[in-house]
């Protein structure tokens, strides 16, 4: 399993991306960052970069993050997905587990759990 780990932000809100980037840098377990605001961003960064972890909104331009979800449990097997939305009902969180997401929480609230989330817990890896 690699130490260090390649993270992909899905968010439309750079405030928000920003704020999370400023948070993992200080992550000694994230060797890197890559960010999309929109789906056709994000898959396309997927099938290239490979990420361990994304960190995905459930509100994005085009298709919403559900459906990116549903892209990568199928095409990216061992990349975990952390969802990290407003929309932090039980109807999408039940959902987002249902599909896979290792992690659901409330980008208002639970924001800087993110960099502990990722250095301290075990994620699948690739190498």
């Amino acid at each position: 399993m690699k130490k260090t780990k390649t993270v992909l932000i899905v968010d439309d809100n750079m405030n928000f991306v920003d704020r999370m980037i400023g948070l993992l840098v200080e992550a000694k377990s994230v060797e890197n960052i890559i960010v999309a605001s929109d789906y056709d961003e994000a898959r396309k960064l997927l099938s290239q970069e490979n990420p361990d972890i994304v960190l995905l909104d459930i509100n994005l331009p085009g298709k919403n993050g559900i459906e990116l979800l549903k892209l990568i449990r199928h095409h990216n097997a061992d990349c975990e997905v952390i969802m990290i939305t407003n929309h932090a009902d039980d109807y999408y969180r039940q959902q987002c587990f249902d599909l896979g997401a290792k992690y659901f929480l409330d980008k208002s609230n639970d924001f800087a759990q993110v960099p502990g989330i990722i250095s301290n817990h075990s994620f699948i890896g690739k190498k």
